[in-house]
């Protein structure tokens, strides 16, 4: 099981991208996605990318067609207490059996029959909202910027800190036999990225996003 990207929801527009690109990340393209009413900034990695997401039309994120994703819910986790985190899963055989019983959104920026595999975790919002994308198999090379002024490269480990009462341990099983995918019982909503085995043994805390780098 591997990750594809991951996603932080934004309280301040993306701005707290700039303290990345401060940190000597080199800062990749963004996007917007119609219908569903947010936009982003991204940061990629050898073999992950890390997305700062927000939103920018409040009627299409609470619209009909989207509010399936709760996604609304999660952009408001200042005010709710909700995972601000999205985990994006590479689409695999690996992943068949987590998403086994997932919702199906078919976004306005996919092409009609190109739906996106969605775990809400709407009963237990203090999970990362996750999802796999309809891509299978190889896929075609992105032409996004991987070198980094601080000589970051390639994910190797994520650590999601999770309340101590949280009893929800059919979706956390799911990734007991993956080792650089963890889930921590802590007493704050918290994310943590390991970067090529911590091999410079420094990190770096961003607390506006609630997010830990290790390298």
């Amino acid at each position: 099981m591997e990750i594809d990207h991951i996603f932080i929801f934004s309280d301040s527009k993306g701005r707290e991208a700039d303290q990345l690109v401060e940190f000597g990340l080199t800062e990749g393209s963004s996007r917007v996605h119609p219908g569903q009413g947010t936009t982003n900034r991204k940061f990629y990695f050898e073999n992950f990318f890390l997305e700062i997401l927000w939103v920018i039309n409040e009627k299409e994120i609470q619209s009909e067609q989207t509010s399936v994703t709760r996604l609304w819910d999660r952009s408001q986790f200042l005010k709710n207490e909700y995972s601000r985190f999205g985990l994006c899963l590479v689409n695999s055989n690996a992943t068949d059996t987590l998403f086994k019983q997932s919702e199906i959104y078919q976004p306005d920026y996919f092409p009609e029959g190109m739906s996106i595999d969605i775990i809400t975790n709407e009963n237990y919002p203090k999970l990362p909202w996750t999802f796999r994308l309809p891509y299978r198999g190889d896929q075609k090379p992105h032409t996004e910027p991987t070198e980094h002024q601080n000589g970051i490269k390639k994910l190797t480990g994520t650590e999601f800190e999770i309340p101590p009462d949280l009893d929800e341990d059919v979706f956390i099983n799911h990734f007991q036999n993956f080792g650089h995918i963890n889930f921590n019982k802590t007493n704050r909503l918290h994310l943590t990225l390991e970067f090529d085995h911590c091999s410079q043994k420094k990190s770096k805390i961003f607390s506006e996003l609630n997010l830990t780098i290790k390298y």
